[in-house]
């Protein structure tokens, strides 16, 4: 078999066994060093956009060239996995978390399958070295998804795509096998400026850059310590992430709904009335998210967003139940 065709075989048996394992899209770029973002990360670092997530200070190198992560890295395989739900839970009248959270952590339920879809790779086409994630290591995968062509990076930085929207997991498998690249495709959000506009801690000052350190994401989830007061009112009742600049996408008119069971909220937590989050006790916030991601923000962080949510203004006591 000629080079070419093997390079075509090999790519067309990737993105098959993609599929096969449930990921919607594939895409493939050529691993190297990631030129055009270099100044780009090295400004969004040097003017504090990161607020105090100190660790996306470390291991420059490696977030701008996969093959200081993986040694011989040929290939990185871009992978998108719907999280879109048929319903949403919560609303803007009671406390929210994004949708994102609604289910397992995503990090362990995509780890596996992607672990699993490695495995397969290397069942079909013999001895390959790489590594797999999401979500987990100093990877740019909005930039490496944008470069395979499986979407384009809207206003609010997030990747969209014309068939799902934006509701969706990113995960890559870097490695040295080598593969056919695709390319990149148009930018396809035009004048539009809702996610912008929309946005009520003005986190994305220019089309594409968003502000970490005044997102509502960042503050409750990444931040520690108190909330600043000059954000009062506008973080929206959210409590763990944020999907603002979502909700308001276009493109999200055509996200559709996931099937997959690791991701549906348990009734317990569909239950949840603003009163029960106000009265949450450690203990159950323990059970009620014991292998959700809102855990990241343990309980004393999640009890100080409600509390700065708080539209009655009252002062919420912790009550730790142990």
């Amino acid at each position: 078999m000629k080079h070419q065709d093997k390079l075509r075989h090999n790519t067309e048996k990737v993105k098959a066994l993609a599929r096969q394992a449930g990921f919607a899209y594939c895409g493939i770029s050529k691993a190297g060093f990631l030129d055009e973002e270099a100044k780009k990360l090295e400004d969004w670092l040097k003017y504090g956009m990161h607020g105090n997530m100190q660790y996306m200070e470390n291991h420059f190198d490696k977030r701008l060239d996969p093959r200081a992560l993986v040694p011989g890295a040929k290939s990185v395989i871009s992978l998108i996995y719907n999280y879109a739900p048929k319903e949403v839970i919560f609303h803007s009248d009671s406390f929210q978390i994004a949708r994102y959270a609604y289910g397992r952590d995503y990090h362990f339920v995509i780890k596996e399958k992607l672990q699993n879809l490695f495995e397969k790779l290397k069942a079909e086409m013999g001895q390959i070295e790489g590594r797999v994630f999401t979500d987990s290591a100093p990877v740019m995968e909005r930039t490496w998804a944008a470069k395979s062509g499986i979407g384009w990076q809207g206003k609010n930085s997030l990747l969209l795509n014309r068939s799902l929207g934006s509701y969706f997991f990113l995960a890559e498998i870097i490695c040295d096998l080598e593969l056919e690249a695709d390319g990149p495709i148009k930018d396809y959000c035009g004048s539009c400026t809702k996610c912008m506009d929309a946005c009520p801690t003005d986190a994305i000052p220019l089309p594409g850059l968003v502000d970490g350190s005044k997102c509502i994401s960042y503050f409750t989830i990444e931040h520690k310590g108190e909330i600043p007061d000059e954000f009062a009112g506008k973080l929206n009742n959210w409590i763990f992430g944020c999907d603002i600049c979502q909700e308001v996408c276009p493109w999200n008119r055509f996200s559709k709904a996931h099937n997959e069971p690791d991701f549906y909220p348990s009734d317990e937590l569909k239950g949840m009335k603003q009163n029960d989050w106000i009265e949450l006790t450690e203990a159950s916030f323990r059970s009620l998210f014991k292998k959700s991601a809102v855990k990241r923000t343990k309980y004393e962080g999640l009890m100080r967003n409600i509390r700065f949510n708080n539209t009655e203004g009252e002062e919420l006591k912790f009550s730790k139940n142990n």
